[in-house]
Protein backbone atom coordinates (compact mmCIF):
# COMPACT_ATOMS: atom_id res chain seq x y z
CA UNK A 1 0.00 0.00 0.00
CA UNK A 2 1.41 3.45 -0.77
CA UNK A 3 1.86 5.57 1.74
CA UNK A 4 -0.51 9.11 1.58
CA UNK A 5 1.28 12.13 1.80
CA UNK A 6 -0.22 15.56 3.51
CA UNK A 7 -1.41 17.89 0.72
CA UNK A 8 0.03 15.16 -1.55
CA UNK A 9 3.47 16.92 -0.52
CA UNK A 10 5.36 15.63 2.22
CA UNK A 11 5.47 11.57 3.52
CA UNK A 12 5.32 11.78 7.47
CA UNK A 13 5.86 7.71 7.47
CA UNK A 14 9.23 8.48 8.62
CA UNK A 15 8.06 11.34 11.23
CA UNK A 16 7.89 10.12 14.72
CA UNK A 17 7.35 11.92 18.03
CA UNK A 18 10.45 10.96 20.17
CA UNK A 19 9.24 12.32 23.30
CA UNK A 20 7.02 10.01 25.28
CA UNK A 21 4.69 12.17 27.46
CA UNK A 22 3.52 13.89 23.65
CA UNK A 23 3.16 10.28 21.39
CA UNK A 24 -0.41 9.97 22.42
CA UNK A 25 -1.30 13.49 21.85
CA UNK A 26 0.20 14.59 18.69
CA UNK A 27 -1.72 12.79 15.93
CA UNK A 28 0.10 12.84 12.38
CA UNK A 29 -2.63 10.64 10.35
CA UNK A 30 -1.75 10.05 7.18
CA UNK A 31 -4.72 11.97 5.12
CA UNK A 32 -4.51 14.14 1.71
CA UNK A 33 -7.72 16.44 3.23
CA UNK A 34 -6.96 17.92 6.49
CA UNK A 35 -10.71 19.27 7.88
CA UNK A 36 -12.60 17.35 9.88
CA UNK A 37 -15.37 19.90 9.95
CA UNK A 38 -15.74 19.65 13.58
CA UNK A 39 -17.06 16.17 13.68
CA UNK A 40 -14.81 14.64 16.17
CA UNK A 41 -17.57 14.99 19.36
CA UNK A 42 -16.08 12.62 21.97
CA UNK A 43 -13.71 12.91 24.96
CA UNK A 44 -10.13 12.91 23.47
CA UNK A 45 -11.13 14.66 20.57
CA UNK A 46 -8.64 17.14 20.30
CA UNK A 47 -5.87 14.00 20.36
CA UNK A 48 -8.24 12.42 17.57
CA UNK A 49 -7.70 15.79 14.85
CA UNK A 50 -4.27 16.01 13.21
CA UNK A 51 -1.79 18.30 14.90
CA UNK A 52 -1.66 20.23 11.59
CA UNK A 53 -5.52 21.03 10.63
CA UNK A 54 -4.72 22.00 14.53
CA UNK A 55 -2.73 24.95 13.42
CA UNK A 56 -4.43 25.70 10.93
CA UNK A 57 -7.43 26.40 12.95
CA UNK A 58 -5.96 28.78 15.32
CA UNK A 59 -4.47 30.53 12.36
CA UNK A 60 -8.47 31.71 12.01
CA UNK A 61 -8.28 33.51 15.13
CA UNK A 62 -6.06 36.26 14.44
CA UNK A 63 -4.14 38.12 17.91
CA UNK A 64 -6.19 36.10 20.81
CA UNK A 65 -4.65 36.24 23.60
CA UNK A 66 -7.36 34.66 26.62
CA UNK A 67 -10.35 37.06 26.96
CA UNK A 68 -8.70 40.12 25.44
CA UNK A 69 -7.74 40.40 21.66
CA UNK A 70 -4.64 42.60 22.03
CA UNK A 71 -3.67 42.61 18.67
CA UNK A 72 -6.79 42.20 16.12
CA UNK A 73 -5.84 42.09 12.52
CA UNK A 74 -8.61 40.95 9.46
CA UNK A 75 -10.82 38.01 11.15
CA UNK A 76 -10.36 34.60 9.17
CA UNK A 77 -13.18 32.96 10.72
CA UNK A 78 -14.55 30.61 8.11
CA UNK A 79 -11.72 31.23 5.49
CA UNK A 80 -9.67 27.54 6.08
CA UNK A 81 -8.38 27.88 2.29
CA UNK A 82 -6.65 31.15 3.50
CA UNK A 83 -5.08 29.40 6.56
CA UNK A 84 -4.21 26.53 4.75
CA UNK A 85 -2.49 28.03 2.17
CA UNK A 86 -0.10 30.44 5.08
CA UNK A 87 0.77 27.13 6.63
CA UNK A 88 1.67 25.39 3.24
CA UNK A 89 3.63 27.88 1.91
CA UNK A 90 5.18 28.12 5.65
CA UNK A 91 5.78 24.52 5.46
CA UNK A 92 7.52 25.08 1.90
CA UNK A 93 9.86 27.40 3.27
CA UNK A 94 10.72 25.33 5.83
CA UNK A 95 11.89 22.85 3.47
CA UNK A 96 13.60 24.98 1.30
CA UNK A 97 15.85 26.72 4.22
CA UNK A 98 16.33 23.10 6.47
CA UNK A 99 16.61 20.42 3.51
CA UNK A 100 14.41 18.55 5.76
CA UNK A 101 11.14 17.38 6.02
CA UNK A 102 8.90 20.35 7.44
CA UNK A 103 6.60 18.15 9.36
CA UNK A 104 9.70 16.29 10.87
CA UNK A 105 10.18 20.32 11.96
CA UNK A 106 7.19 20.71 12.49
CA UNK A 107 7.15 17.63 15.41
CA UNK A 108 10.29 19.24 16.80
CA UNK A 109 9.28 22.62 17.94
CA UNK A 110 6.43 21.19 19.19
CA UNK A 111 8.38 18.71 21.39
CA UNK A 112 11.22 21.88 21.86
CA UNK A 113 8.30 24.40 23.38
CA UNK A 114 6.12 22.31 24.91
CA UNK A 115 6.49 23.16 28.63
CA UNK A 116 6.64 20.56 31.56
CA UNK A 117 5.20 22.90 34.39
CA UNK A 118 3.63 25.54 35.66
CA UNK A 119 1.68 27.36 38.11
CA UNK A 120 -1.81 27.52 39.44
CA UNK A 121 -3.22 29.02 42.64
CA UNK A 122 -4.37 27.30 45.29
CA UNK A 123 -6.14 29.08 47.94
CA UNK A 124 -5.85 27.42 51.76
CA UNK A 125 -7.01 29.49 54.67
CA UNK A 126 -8.32 32.65 52.55
CA UNK A 127 -5.15 33.30 51.16
CA UNK A 128 -3.80 32.53 47.72
CA UNK A 129 -1.14 30.87 46.91
CA UNK A 130 1.10 29.87 43.93
CA UNK A 131 1.80 26.22 43.90
CA UNK A 132 4.04 24.63 40.91
CA UNK A 133 2.25 21.79 39.19
CA UNK A 134 2.90 19.06 36.20
CA UNK A 135 1.06 20.08 33.05
CA UNK A 136 -1.00 17.27 31.79
CA UNK A 137 0.48 15.92 28.31
CA UNK A 138 -2.69 17.61 26.15
CA UNK A 139 -2.71 20.65 27.93
CA UNK A 140 1.33 20.96 26.66
CA UNK A 141 0.12 20.80 23.46
CA UNK A 142 -2.51 22.98 23.76
CA UNK A 143 -0.15 25.88 25.44
CA UNK A 144 2.65 24.78 22.60
CA UNK A 145 0.49 25.38 19.64
CA UNK A 146 -1.10 28.81 21.22
CA UNK A 147 2.62 29.83 21.24
CA UNK A 148 3.65 29.03 18.14
CA UNK A 149 0.80 30.81 16.67
CA UNK A 150 0.70 33.72 18.80
CA UNK A 151 4.38 34.34 18.19
CA UNK A 152 3.69 34.01 14.32
CA UNK A 153 1.99 36.71 14.45
CA UNK A 154 3.85 39.11 16.55
CA UNK A 155 6.48 39.00 14.12
CA UNK A 156 3.75 39.89 11.19
CA UNK A 157 2.02 42.50 12.89
CA UNK A 158 3.07 46.04 11.42
CA UNK A 159 6.05 44.02 10.03
CA UNK A 160 7.52 43.73 6.62
CA UNK A 161 7.36 40.07 7.21
CA UNK A 162 4.42 38.26 5.95
CA UNK A 163 2.35 35.75 8.21
CA UNK A 164 3.77 33.13 6.38
CA UNK A 165 7.29 34.08 6.46
CA UNK A 166 6.95 34.56 9.84
CA UNK A 167 5.32 31.00 11.10
CA UNK A 168 7.95 29.78 8.91
CA UNK A 169 10.69 31.76 11.23
CA UNK A 170 9.09 30.97 14.34
CA UNK A 171 9.45 27.30 13.77
CA UNK A 172 13.10 26.83 12.60
CA UNK A 173 13.28 28.66 15.90
CA UNK A 174 11.78 26.73 18.21
CA UNK A 175 13.35 23.19 16.37
CA UNK A 176 16.39 24.93 17.22
CA UNK A 177 15.53 25.34 20.20
CA UNK A 178 16.74 29.10 20.47
CA UNK A 179 15.72 32.12 22.04
CA UNK A 180 14.20 33.93 18.69
CA UNK A 181 11.29 31.88 19.31
CA UNK A 182 8.39 33.57 20.93
CA UNK A 183 7.39 29.90 22.14
CA UNK A 184 10.24 29.04 23.58
CA UNK A 185 10.88 32.26 25.67
CA UNK A 186 7.27 31.77 27.16
CA UNK A 187 8.17 27.86 27.89
CA UNK A 188 11.46 29.03 29.57
CA UNK A 189 9.45 31.83 31.67
CA UNK A 190 6.37 29.46 32.96
CA UNK A 191 9.05 26.82 33.60
CA UNK A 192 11.18 29.50 35.71
CA UNK A 193 8.06 30.65 37.96
CA UNK A 194 7.15 27.05 38.67
CA UNK A 195 10.70 26.79 40.15
CA UNK A 196 9.96 29.68 41.68
CA UNK A 197 6.79 28.51 43.46
CA UNK A 198 7.82 25.02 44.69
Amino acid sequence: MVAMKIFGLWDISEVSVSEPGLKKVINLDDRLLLKSHGRIKYDQAKTKVNVIERIINLLQVPGSRGKKHRIITNWMTGKQQKATMILIDALKIIEKQTKQNPIAVLVKAIENAAPRDEVTAIEYGGARYPQAVDVSPRRRLNLTLRFIVNGAYDKAFNKKATITESLAKELIAASNNSGDSYAITKKNDIEKQADAAR
